[in-house]
Order: C-alpha cells, then sequence, then structure tokens
C-alpha cells in the first residue's frame, strides 16, 4: 500500500504517528572501527632533494618524486618526505606499494596544468569507468600507501582544468552512453581531445590507506577520491578548494572508511558517498559500506551527500559530533532517480548541528525529474539529536518515488529553529517522530490525496 505524507506546522499537539524504536547501532559502528587500521611504514627515510628536486617552485620535480618513490618500494618501504619549499610537477605521481608520501610543513606541491602531461589511465567519471587523464596523485592495485604531513596539495586548476567544465558536455553525455549501452571498457577512451576533468588524488583498487594532516587547494574536479578502495583512515585534512565540482571526498565502490577531525570548504558536497551509475552500478554489485564520519567541520555545498550515482548501493553509514564552520546548502542529503535502482540503507545520523542551511535534511528518490524502470529502495533512516538554527528552505523535505516509497525512517531530538518552509514529507511510510520540532511547533501531520504525475523540486 502507497502512503503519501504532508507534514504540516499549522499547529502544535501530539503527535499521531506510530513510534519505532531506533536500533542500538553503536556495535554494529565499533565492529566497523576495529577493521579499520592505519598502515605502518618502516622508519627509512627518502628525501625527495637527495634525487635532485629542486624547491624553486619552477624545476620539473617530477622525474625526482618517481625516483624516491620508485626506491622506496625497492627498499621494502618507507618515508619519501618533501622538505620546506614549493616543488613544480609537471605531471601526475604515480604511487608504488608500502610508500608514505610526507609532506613537511611548509612543502607545496604545484601541478602542471598542461593536459598532456597526464597520461590516460584506468579512472571513472561521475559513476562510469573509462579511460582518462591521470589524477594527479594516482595509485592503482596498491596496498599500504599514505599521503601524510602538514603541507599542501595545490593543483593550480582555477584558470585551466577548472573552466573545462563549460565544455565537458558532449563527453559527459557520451561516457553515460558507453554506461547505458554497456560499451566495452576498452573502447572508453577519454583524454586528449576530450574535456573530462581529472580528479587531484585517486586510489583505485587500493587496500590500507592514510591520509592525514594535509591541506587541499585549488583541484581539478573531485579532491579526494577513493574508487573501489578498502580500509582507508581519512583524518585530519584541511580543504579550501573553491573551484566548480570540488567535492572534497568522494567514496564510489568502496568500503570500510574512517573520516575524522577534517575542515572542510567546498564548492560542492564537502562528503559525497556514491556507488557507481545506472546499468554499470547495478551490473557492478559493489556498495559502498561500513562508513563512519566523526568529528568533521563542514563549509561548503552540502556536508554529506549520498548519491546521486549510487546504483550498487550504499549501506551502514554513521555520521556523529559534527558540525558546520560556515554556510551549507543541505545538511545531510540522501538523493537518487529511477535510472539507478540500488539501495540506500542503515544511514544513522547523531549529534549532528548546522548554523544556517537551505535545508537541513533531504531525501529525494526523484533527483533531476528523470529516469524510469529503477526505482531506488531507500529505507532505515535514522536522526537523533540533530539541531539547525536557520533554513532558507525546508527543515526536513522527504520525496520519495511514487512505485516505491521511502520507509523507516526515525527522528529523535530534531529542531531546526526556523525555515520558512517547514516540514514536507511525500510518498514516505513509516515514519516516527520524537521530540521533533520546527519552527517551535511539534511536527504533526495527515494523509493527503496523491498527485498524478508528481515532480521533485529538487532538480539540481
Amino acid at each position: 500500500m502507497r502512503f503519501t505524507l504532508l507534514v504540516l506546522l499549522a499547529f502544535s499537539g501530539l503527535l499521531s504517528c506510530t513510534q519505532s524504536h531506533t536500533p542500538n547501532y553503536q556495535a554494529t559502528q565499533q565492529e566497523i572501527l576495529s577493521r579499520i587500521k592505519a598502515p605502518q611504514f618502516p622508519d627509512t627515510v627518502f628525501n625527495v632533494m637527495d634525487y635532485g628536486a629542486i624547491a624553486d617552485a619552477h624545476t620539473d620535480c617530477k622525474p625526482a618524486f618517481d625516483q624516491a618513490i620508485a626506491a622506496c618500494h625497492k627498499a621494502g618501504g618507507g618515508k619519501v618526505v618533501v622538505p620546506i619549499g614549493s616543488y613544480f610537477l609537471e605531471g601526475p605521481i604515480h604511487f608504488e606499494s608500502n610508500v608514505n608520501l610526507h609532506l613537511k610543513e611548509g612543502a607545496v606541491l604545484l601541478f602542471s596544468s598542461n593536459a598532456a602531461s597526464y597520461p590516460n589511465v584506468l579512472t571513472s567519471w561521475e559513476g562510469t569507468m573509462l579511460y582518462n587523464f591521470s589524477p594527479f596523485i594516482y595509485a592503482f592495485q596498491k596496498e599500504n600507501i599514505a599521503i601524510t604531513g602538514q603541507g599542501i596539495i595545490n593543483g593550480q586548476s582555477a584558470r585551466t582544468f577548472a573552466t573545462w567544465r563549460n565544455l565537458q558536455q558532449k563527453d559527459q553525455l557520451l561516457s553515460r552512453e558507453m554506461n547505458h549501452n554497456n560499451t566495452p571498457l576498452e573502447e572508453r577512451i577519454f583524454g586528449l581531445g576530450h574535456y573530462l576533468r581529472p580528479q587531484l588524488i585517486q586510489f583505485l583498487e587500493c587496500k590500507n590507506i592514510l591520509v592525514e594532516g594535509i591541506i587541499i587547494e585549488d583541484s581539478p574536479f573531485w579532491c579526494l577520491h577513493l574508487l573501489k578502495s578498502q580500509n582507508a583512515t581519512l583524518r585530519g585534512l584541511r580543504f579550501y578548494a573553491q573551484n566548480k565540482n570540488n567535492d572534497g571526498i568522494d567514496l564510489e565502490y568502496s568500503k570500510d572508511i574512517l573520516i575524522e577531525n577534517v575542515h572542510f570548504d567546498n564548492n560542492d558536497d564537502n562528503i559525497a558517498i556514491k556507488a557507481g551509475r545506472d546499468h554499470e552500478g547495478r551490473s557492478t554489485q559493489m556498495p559502498s559500506e561500513n562508513i563512519v564520519v566523526r568529528h568533521c567541520h563542514f563549509k561548503g555545498l552540502h556536508a554529506v551527500v549520498i548519491g546521486s550515482e549510487m546504483s550498487s548501493g550504499v549501506r551502514n553509514v554513521f555520521v556523529s559530533n559534527c558540525d558546520s564552520r560556515g554556510y551549507v546548502k543541505r545538511g545531510i542529503y540522501l538523493k537518487s532517480n529511477p535510472d539507478r535502482g540500488g539501495e540506500i540503507s542503515n544511514i544513522y545520523v547523531n549529534n549532528v548541528s548546522f548554523g544556517e542551511v537551505l535545508d537541513c535534511f533531504v531525501v529525494t528518490s526523484n533527483y533531476h525529474n528523470e529516469g524510469e524502470g529503477y526505482p531506488t529502495l531507500i529505507h532505515n533512516i535514522h536522526l537523533k539529536n540533530i539541531q539547525c538554527e536557520d533554513a532558507g528552505h525546508y527543515g526536513m523535505y522527504v520525496k520519495g518515488y511514487s512505485a516505491l516509497p521511502i520507509r523507516n525512517i526515525t527522528v529523535e531530538n530534531f529542531t531546526v529553529n526556523h525555515a520558512t518552509r517547514g516540514v514536507f514529507v511525500d510518498y514516505a511510510d513509516k515514519i516516527s517522530f520524537k521530540n521533533a520540532r520546527v519552527n517551535g511547533k511539534e511536527i504533526t501531520w495527515k494523509p493527503r490525496k496523491l498527485r498524478e504525475n508528481p515532480t521533485d523540486e529538487y532538480d539540481y
């Protein structure tokens, strides 16, 4: 049976909604954390200056970095140290296993803006696997790898790669057609002559990853992308990435991830959890799962996003003890559409606060109002101890798909002091509210008639 709910804030009153018990998830979260182990490295040090690096911001240091990484790997692992100074690289850094790239405080990596310096590698673009420009820092099928220290990684992309966003549509649509048509991977060739921007840092099919302490600036596209990887600790990072699509951390087809104590300032999603797009994602069957986000500070477009490319599914995500350090458009944002399929489940958000937002909490099954045939099952979403000062639109917006409503949402101790449009819930079933207030009034609801051809106003 389908249910459509319109949540009204017309008056305070007793909650007339079936209460359900929020599961005790601490044990599951602790079990996940017990599996996540940061890699350890030998004490051997390989200083890039010993291999010819010159910290003058002009001399090409790529050969020196390549040699230092190769020597570290050959010796069985250790720390590749980058001392204070600015190092220019005419092309990407490619990791080997058992290497910790350590940037001392005051060290700056400056990457070339010459597209020809980035050879094609296996990667993905917005949820579709393909061959494209190498990310500026790239690892493929490596283990025990790290980027640590207090230095800066600067993509120098604002006036170069970042401008490609206005040129990418043809290639973007082509990549999606290849996905839908199941085009063989070896025929999905982009790179030179195309305009799909590379990621700044990407780990593909890697295990045992640590990224800690560094500052990330001026990325060409997504900043830090974990793709088909597992057992990663992302800790103490600082972002200042203001180009279009400068997501902070993107997790795709990845599992057993800890994100903690990160300061975000991004011109897009702070954290985006994904799992492939459409046909390819559904056939890959590799959900992003077992992800813990804690003690983070958000600023940018959206704080924590699941989707919209999530066709393999996203499950077991825990967000706790986080806040905003400035404006975010949306706080917690779950999005999919009927092209995706898959499932979003077991999402737990506890003790999170926001200041000024457009919307505090949004879930939609109709993102961009497009697609058919593959609705997403969205269920088991749990919010507790959520505080928001001001929402320019909605305190809460939940919009399911007519053929597959969102179900099993529990909301406890949820407060939005001011929301222009209050709360809206449509095509949703089994939602319970306990001590949930917006504009000082207890959330109440009543059924309303189903609309023909409903659309979603959140189509951007």
